[in-house]
């Protein structure tokens, strides 16, 4: 997917799209983006051929793409990077793929992968329906993360929310036999929900029984804005599911 240059001549961070179904257009995310600062800026720059891939519409190899062949994790919406940055540190046998919209996300997660030296990261500033639909080959992921997506916690728009039965079904065909599924959320309303689309989705089941959560696995850092929640007595909620 090819950048634009801006006024200024600077090159602008790639543009994130949404995929049509039917007449309904079935987004990923609503765009909110924050400030865009130089170092950011510069981190698409002079990092994004290093870990970006650019959209094409049609199946990756990403064999080809990280110089091997390993077992493969998507995270949804990975905000500032801190969970990819955290998995690519600590999980080095598996090869990660981070899809999020927000450009200050992307360009602060791209210089802490340089500065790590990370070599198992690939990103898309993408929207993640487009992705997973086009991009991704069906049966092929080990894991699909999504933790604390937006909670749109207004019941009018509720209908936002990322977790619905469209996006879970395509999650299930991109699971291979045995992946898992992992969502955090820290509302308990959104936690209700996830439990009703995704306990009466085919093909997966909730490794802690219906309407259950698990504790925080390892593999999901702490964040600061959790760890601050938890003081105040704020509940989280992590599910995981199984591919059956």
């Amino acid at each position: 997917m090819a950048s634009e240059e801006d006024a200024s001549g600077r090159r602008a961070p790639p543009k994130p799209f949404t995929v049509t179904e039917g007449h309904r257009q079935i987004r990923s995310f609503v765009l909110r983006q924050g400030r865009f600062t130089p170092a950011q800026q510069r981190a698409f720059d002079q990092q994004w051929s290093r870990f970006g891939i650019d959209y094409q519409g049609h199946e990756r190899d990403f064999d080809a793409i990280f110089g091997r062949s390993a077992p493969r994790v998507v995270e949804i919406g990975f905000g500032n990077g801190e969970a990819l940055r955290h998995a690519a540190a600590h999980d080095k046998d598996r090869d990660l793929i981070g899809i999020e919209v927000h450009a200050p996300g992307v360009g602060r997660l791209l210089n802490a992968l340089a500065e790590d030296g990370a070599t198992n990261v690939r990103v898309y500033h993408h929207d993640a329906v487009e992705v997973l639909t086009h991009e991704i080959a069906d049966g092929s992921l080990d894991e699909v993360r999504i933790y604390f997506p937006d909670p749109w916690h207004k019941k009018r728009h509720h209908k936002r929310r990322l977790v619905q039965p469209a996006l879970a079904e395509l999650l299930v065909r991109k699971l291979a036999p045995s992946g898992r599924l992992h969502l955090a959320t820290d509302w308990h309303d959104y936690a209700e929900q996830m439990w009703d689309v995704l306990d009466a989705t085919a093909g997966i089941a909730n490794r802690a029984g219906k309407r259950g959560s698990v504790p925080r696995p390892d593999w999901r850092p702490q964040t600061h804005f959790e760890t601050r929640g938890q003081k105040l007595g704020h509940g989280v909620w992590d599910l995981l599911y199984d591919r059956c």
